[in-house]
C-alpha cells in the first residue's frame, strides 16, 4: 500500500486511479536510464522496430471442429502455450485466418484482457507450429532484430518492474481487467551494454530450447507412452529422446484436450451391466476394456484403489480455505488453473500469509515428488503436475487429489507418465460428470486403472526419461525467471 500526492496538472487521459501514478515506477525509471534505453511499446511501433497486432474471435462454434489450437488466455503459462490447449478449430477455420495471424517463431504473444492473466505472454518456438490466438491476446514482433532482440524484448516484459507497470495500468471493463490501449504505454528497459545484451540473449536462448524440447515429449508423452506399454519395448522412449530437436518437432502433431476424449461409437448395454445407476454412455465406453486387455501382456492392471489398499499409493484433496485469506501473502495457493505442461506456474493466481499456511500446513503435508491432479473442472480433468522442491512450500485447493507414491513398483516420476498416458486420461475423461457447474471425476478416480509396466527396464525408462525433462524445465524456468530479474535489477 502506498499513498502520494499527484497535482491536478499531472492527471492524464481523465484517468483516476491511483496506481496508474504510482510515483515507484517514474522514480525506478530515472535511474534504470543511466544504464538502459527506455522505451514505451508505443516509440517502438513508431519507429518500425516492433509490430503489435491482436487476433480474431471465431466464434464458440468453430470450437472442437478440429485439432489445430485456438490459443486463449488461459492456455498461456510459464512462458508457453499449453501442450493440449482447450480449444481446437478445422484446417478450413485456421486457412481463413491464417494468413492475416502470420505466428512465427520468435514472436511473443501477451495477455491483454483477464484480471490476473493480465501480462501473462510466451515465446513461439518451433512446436507451435500451426496455431491461431484470440482477440484478448496481444501478438508482438521485432522487425529490426539489430536494434532490439526478441529475447531481450521476451525478458523485458517479465521484468518485475515491467510487471507492475503492467498491473498499474490495467482497469476493469465489463465484467473482466484489461490494459487495453494502455499497453503502449508500457516502458521496455534494454541495457545498453552490448556485452550484457548478447550474454543475457544467449542464455535465454538456451533456457527456451530446453524448455520446448521437454515440451516435445510432454506433447507427445501419451503416444509414445501408449507405444511402449503395448509392445513392452523402450524402444519408442529411447527412439523419441534420440531424434534432434528439429525432427522433434516434425514428429509431434498439433492436439487439444479433445484428443483425450476417444472416438465416438455406439453399442448395446443389458441392464445388468449398468453399475451404480449410472447411467452416463461415455462411463461404459466399449473401447477401454478391449484397449486394458491389449496392454496386459506386458502390463499389470491395478486400480487405483486397489494400490491404496495396499499401501503403494495414498491420496487425498486439498482445502477450501476461503476467498479472504487470498492476497494475504505470497505464499502459494494452488488451484486447478496453476498448473500446465506437468509444473506449477511460476506466478500462481494466489498468495496466503505464513498465519493461514501455518494453519493447514501439518494437515495437507506437501512433499517434493507428491503429484497433483485436477479433480474438478471439466477441460482440467486429469491434468497433473509432479512437486519440486521449490514448490513444497505452498498449499492446495479442494479441486485437486494429492498423490504420494510409497513403493513398490512405482515411483512419483513412472506414475506422472502412465497418468498422462492415454488409455489413464481417456479412463478419467469417461469417469468424469457435471456436479453444480463444472464437471468433476469425484471418488471416480479409484476405479481408474494403471497399467504398470511388468518390466524393470521398462519402468525404469519411463521413470528416467519423465525425470529428466522435469529436471530441464525446471532449470530453464529458473534461468528464465532470474535473467528476467538480471535484465533490469533493483
Amino acid at each position: 500500500m502506498i499513498h502520494y500526492w499527484q497535482p491536478s496538472t499531472a492527471i492524464r487521459d481523465g484517468v483516476y486511479i491511483p496506481k496508474y501514478y504510482n510515483p515507484e515506477i517514474s522514480d525506478r525509471q530515472s535511474v534504470l536510464s543511466a544504464t538502459h534505453t527506455c522505451k514505451s511499446i508505443q516509440s517502438l511501433v513508431t519507429s518500425h522496430m516492433l509490430i503489435a497486432e491482436t487476433g480474431h474471435e471465431i466464434g464458440k462454434a468453430a470450437y472442437g471442429t478440429g485439432d489445430i489450437p485456438f490459443v486463449r488466455t488461459s492456455d498461456i503459462s510459464n512462458w508457453e502455450i499449453k501442450s493440449t490447449p482447450k480449444q481446437g478449430v478445422s484446417k478450413e477455420i485456421y486457412d481463413a485466418y491464417a494468413a492475416s495471424q502470420d505466428v512465427q517463431v520468435g514472436d511473443i504473444l501477451f495477455v491483454r484482457d483477464g484480471t490476473y492473466l493480465i501480462g501473462n505472454n510466451c515465446f513461439i518456438t518451433a512446436i507451435d507450429k500451426d496455431i491461431l490466438y484470440q482477440s484478448h491476446v496481444i501478438k508482438l514482433r521485432i522487425i529490426d532484430k539489430n536494434a532490439i532482440n526478441p529475447h531481450l524484448l521476451f525478458l523485458a516484459l517479465n521484468n518485475p518492474w515491467v510487471q507492475r507497470q503492467i498491473r498499474s495500468f490495467q482497469f476493469t471493463a465489463d465484467i473482466i481487467d484489461t490494459i487495453g490501449q494502455r499497453f503502449f504505454e508500457i516502458i521496455i528497459p534494454i541495457p545498453k551494454d552490448k556485452a550484457t545484451q548478447q550474454r543475457l540473449s544467449d542464455e535465454c536462448d538456451k533456457a527456451l530450447a530446453a524448455r520446448m524440447v521437454g515440451k516435445a515429449f510432454v506433447k507427445h508423452c501419451p503416444k509414445m507412452i501408449e507405444d511402449a506399454l503395448l509392445t513392452g519395448s523402450t524402444a519408442p522412449i529411447e527412439d523419441f529422446l534420440a531424434l534432434t530437436p528439429d525432427e522433434m518437432v516434425a514428429t509431434v502433431s498439433n492436439e487439444t484436450v479433445t484428443a483425450e476424449f476417444g472416438s465416438f461409437t455406439s453399442f448395446w448395454r443389458s441392464s445388468e451391466a449398468i453399475k451404480h445407476q449410472i447411467y452416463l454412455p461415455t462411463y461404459y465406453d466399449v473401447n477401454i476394456p478391449q484397449e486394458l486387455s491389449d496392454l496386459s501382456k506386458h502390463c499389470d492392471l491395478v486400480s487405483i484403489k486397489d494400490l491404496s489398499a495396499i499401501g503403494v499409493l495414498e491420496y487425498h484433496t486439498g482445502d477450501e480455505i476461503g476467498k479472504m485469506a487470498y492476497g494475504t501473502g505470497d505464499i502459494p495457493f494452488l488451484r486447478t488453473s496453476d498448473f500446465a505442461n506437468w509444473e506449477i506456474n511460476h506466478n500462481p493466481k494466489q498468495g496466503i500469509s505464513e498465519d493461514i499456511y501455518s494453519e493447514y500446513a501439518a494437515s495437507q503435508d506437501i512433499q517434493e515428488n507428491d503429484v497433483l491432479l485436477v479433480r474438478d473442472g471439466t477441460y482440467l480433468v486429469g491434468s497433473s503436475c509432479i512437486i519440486t522442491k521449490e514448490g513444497t512450500k505452498s498449499l492446495f485447493c479442494g479441486g485437486l487429489y494429492k498423490f504420494r507414491i510409497n513403493g513398490g513398483n512405482l515411483d512419483p516420476f513412472l506414475f506422472l507418465g502412465l497418468m498422462n498416458s492415454y488409455i489413464v486420461k481417456r479412463q478419467m475423461r469417461t469417469k468424469q460428470f457435471t456436479r453444480d457447474v463444472i464437471d468433476t471425476i469425484g471418488n471416480r478416480i479409484e476405479e481408474v486403472i494403471l497399467p504398470i509396466p511388468k518390466s524393470p527396464e521398462l519402468r525404469k525408462s519411463i521413470s528416467d526419461a519423465i525425470r529428466g525433462v522435469v529436471e530441464s524445465r525446471v532449470w530453464a524456468r529458473d534461468t528464465i525467471s532470474r535473467l528476467s530479474i538480471e535484465i533490469a535489477p533493483e
